[in-house]
């Protein structure tokens, strides 16, 4: 349960050909500071656990460039602390022009297990400094789970077809790795919003404790100038979870409804 609300992060990659070295950006974010979206897990039938996304301005400058902070919140319901309880926190500071982060840190307690790190971005000279010491990336725009899901926001999908594979690459738990992901097409769903026009992926995942060998993951994203994450779903070792939006606030841009 506790992996799935990570991949859900890490879901929410970028839209640009694999091995390419500069991912292109709008300049006109789709998102401000004061935006809240807020999303319900379930577990089959049941209610799990929730996720709540977060925009603030940042009093603190990198280098004298003002900053995004995004916090990003999972936690398991109350009733579900007893087969597995999640409080996690992550935090990631990233540049307001080019939306690439400066700054990442998650505080993570699953059941037993602890987690506490911070890490420090050096884009220009593609170095990530973190628990573990300093990692060298491949290309010159590396992510944080967090910040991957704010870029890929602003990203242009102008000319992407269906069965296009796209890639981003992201530093977590001491690794640099590229995330690859499918587009499937459009669809319209329905969501606690209301019906809404989509876009549909499918990124890749890898069988283990977690997901089967045959296991699909799939995402929905408003095909508005918001692209907002509203559906995430998956097949697991035993049964399937999804991930809903049962909240959006302070958008920049209504949400388009479909009457």
């Amino acid at each position: 349960m506790a992996k799935f609300i990570a991949t859900f992060f890490l879901m929410l990659v970028a839209y640009a050909p694999v091995f390419s070295q500069t991912l292109a950006y709008v300049k006109n974010s789709s998102f401000d500071a004061g935006e809240v979206l807020r999303y319900k897990l379930k577990y089959g039938f049941i209610t799990a656990a929730e996720a709540t996304l977060q925009v603030f301005d940042s009093d603190i400058k990198f280098g004298g460039k003002p900053a995004y902070h995004l916090v990003a919140l999972g936690r398991t319901y109350s009733a579900f602390d007893f087969f597995f309880k999640v409080r996690n926190r992550y935090e990631s500071y990233i540049d307001k022009t080019n939306y690439t982060p400066f700054m990442y840190a998650e505080d993570i307690k699953e059941d037993n297990y602890r987690r506490v790190d911070k890490v420090k971005f050096n884009q220009t000279e593609r170095k990530i400094t973190g628990n573990e010491g300093t990692f060298t990336s491949p290309v010159s725009q590396t992510f944080d789970m967090v910040s991957a899901y704010y870029f890929a926001r602003n990203l242009d999908l102008t000319g992407i077809k269906p069965g296009d594979q796209l890639t981003l690459t992201y530093f977590l738990k001491d690794e640099v790795t590229p995330l690859t992901i499918e587009y499937i097409g459009k669809e319209v769903i329905k969501t606690a919003k209301g019906k809404i026009r989509c876009l549909k992926f499918s990124p890749s995942i890898s069988p283990g404790r977690i997901f089967k060998k045959n296991s699909q993951l799939f995402l929905w994203i408003t095909d508005d100038e918001n692209r907002i994450p509203v559906k995430a779903q998956a097949e697991v070792i035993v049964g399937n979870v999804t991930m809903e939006i049962a909240d959006a606030t302070g958008l920049k841009r209504p949400l388009q409804i479909v009457k």
